[in-house]
C-alpha cells in the first residue's frame, strides 16, 4: 500500500485547452478517495494521470516516496478497474483474472494462489471455468476487480466500475466494494459522477467542477462525506451533494431589538436558532443584506407530527407529494425567483436544465414523516428546523464564514 500525493497536478492538452488545474491531494495509506463531479470535470482525467494513461502538464506525483510523473503505467504498482470491464471473451474467468500476472511470468502456483483466495473474496469461485458471456453484470464486474486484486498493488483506480449496473445490482456492488476494501485495506481512488456513490463508498470525497478562465482550478472541497453534506464549501458543493438536493432561496437577515434573528424569504417568515448563526463566523455583517439560503429536504417535518413553533412554521401548497413507504417528499413553489449564480447554472446545465424553462418561482422539496396524510394540491404546514440554516454570499457563491473542520 501506499500514499498518493498531487501537487499543483494540472493538464493542458496541445491545443491549449486546459482539462484540470491546481489539484493539489494527499491521499492516505489505505484510504478509499472518491472524485466525484460533473460530466467534463476532470475527475477521470485526474485518475488517468495517477495512472499514467495521459502525460502530466503541470506538477508533481508521488506514489508513495517515488516520484512517477515520467514512470510508464505498468511500472507505477497500480491498477485499473474500468466502468466497461474490459474481459477477454475467449478466456475463463480464470484465465482473465491470470492474464496479468503471466505478462510479468508469475510462477503457475503463485497464480493459482492469488487467482484462488481473490476469486473467494469476491465469491466468484464457481465461476472460474466460465467465459464472460455466461456471466451477469455484477459477475463480470467482480471478475474485472478481481484481476486487479490478484495484481495486489500499491493502490488500485477505479473509473465509474459501476455505471454499467442497473440500479438495484449498484447498490448491491457498493456494499460489496465497501466490504472488499475493509478486508484488502488497499489504498484506492475512485472516479464517479454519481454523488450517492461517493458519499456511501469514501472515506474522503473530492468534490471537482470544470475550470474556466475565471476559476483556473478543479477542486472545490475535501472532506468526510458527512462534512461536505453539512459544511459545504460553496454553493456548488451544496447543490451537488445531497439527495434530493439542497432547497435554495434568496433571503434577508434581520435582528430585531432584542436580539433576535428573523429570515424573510419569498413571503415567509421564521426565526433562526443561535446555532445556524454561529456556524457561519461574520453573518452580522450580511444583516439586512440579500443572500442565498440553503434548507435541506431533510429540516423539513410536517406540523401535525409533534411540536411545531409558529416562528418557524410556513404554510405551503403541494404540488406532488411522493409516499416512498419510509419517507415521503412533499414538493411545492414558492412565489420568489430562482437562484441563478454560476455555481448553480453550472449544476443545472449538468443535469440538462435550461435556466430559462425555470420561470419565477422557486421550487422547494421537503422530505417528512409518511404517517401523516398529503394530499396532492393541498395546504399544509410545515416545521422548519432553522439550527441547519446554510448561509452563501451572492457574489462569490462561497459559505459565509466558511472555514473547513479538521
Amino acid at each position: 500500500m501506499a500514499e498518493i500525493t498531487l501537487e499543483d497536478i494540472g493538464k493542458i492538452y496541445p491545443d491549449g485547452t486546459r482539462a484540470v488545474g491546481q489539484v493539489t491531494l494527499d491521499i492516505r495509506d489505505g484510504e478509499f478517495l472518491v472524485l466525484v463531479g460533473p460530466s467534463g470535470c476532470g475527475k477521470s482525467t485526474v485518475l488517468r494521470m495517477i495512472a499514467g494513461l495521459e502525460e502530466i502538464s503541470e506538477g508533481k506525483l508521488h506514489i508513495g516516496d517515488r516520484l512517477v510523473n515520467d514512470v510508464a503505467p505498468k511500472d507505477r504498482d497500480i491498477a485499473m478497474v474500468f466502468q466497461n470491464y474490459a474481459l477477454y471473451p475467449h478466456m475463463t474467468v480464470f484465465d482473465n483474472m491470470a492474464f496479468g500476472l503471466k505478462l510479468r511470468k508469475t510462477p503457475k502456483d503463485e497464480i493459482k494462489r492469488r487467482v484462488d483466495d481473490a476469486a473467494e473474496v469476491l465469491e466468484i469461485t464457481e465461476f472460474l471455468d466460465r467465459k464472460p458471456k455466461a456471466l451477469s453484470g455484477g459477475q463480470r464486474q467482480r471478475v474485472a476487480m478481481g484481476r486487479a486484486i490478484v495484481r495486489e498493488p500499491k493502490a488500485f483506480l477505479m473509473d465509474e466500475p459501476l455505471s454499467n449496473l442497473d440500479a438495484k445490482l449498484r447498490v448491491q456492488m457498493r456494499t460489496e466494494l465497501g466490504r472488499l476494501h475493509n478486508r484488502l485495506e488497499t489504498t484506492t481512488v475512485y472516479v464517479t459522477h454519481d454523488q450517492v456513490e461517493a458519499m456511501t463508498l469514501g472515506h474522503r470525497v473530492a468534490v471537482l467542477r470544470a475550470v474556466s478562465q475565471k476559476r483556473p482550478f478543479n477542486l472545490q472541497q475535501v472532506a468526510p462525506p458527512t462534512e461536505l453534506f453539512n459544511n459545504p464549501a460553496n454553493l456548488f458543493v451544496a447543490g451537488f451533494i445531497g439527495s434530493p438536493a439542497m432547497n435554495m432561496v434568496y433571503g434577508v437577515l434581520e435582528q430585531e431589538s432584542e436580539g433576535r434573528v428573523f429570515l424573510k424569504f419569498a413571503d415567509k417568515r421564521v426565526y433562526v436558532e443561535r446555532a445556524a448563526l454561529d456556524a457561519h463566523p461574520g453573518i452580522e455583517d450580511y444583516f439586512g443584506k440579500q443572500i442565498v439560503v440553503g434548507i435541506r429536504p431533510g429540516e423539513f417535518e410536517d406540523a401535525r407530527m409533534g411540536e411545531a413553533p409558529a416562528d418557524r412554521t410556513i404554510r405551503v401548497k403541494t404540488d406532488v407529494n411522493e409516499l416512498l413507504g419510509s419517507e415521503s417528499y412533499v414538493h411545492f413553489g414558492l412565489d420568489s425567483a430562482p437562484v441563478i449564480t454560476p455555481d448553480i447554472e453550472e449544476l443545472l446545465a449538468d443535469s440538462g436544465t435550461d435556466p430559462e424553462t425555470l420561470g419565477h418561482e422557486t421550487r422547494f422539496t421537503a422530505r417528512v414523516s409518511p404517517d401523516v396524510s398529503v394530499p396532492d394540491m393541498s395546504e399544509v404546514d410545515l416545521v422548519i428546523d432553522t439550527s441547519k440554516l446554510h448561509f452563501f454570499d451572492i457574489d462569490s457563491s462561497d459559505k459565509i464564514g466558511y472555514t473547513a473542520k479538521a
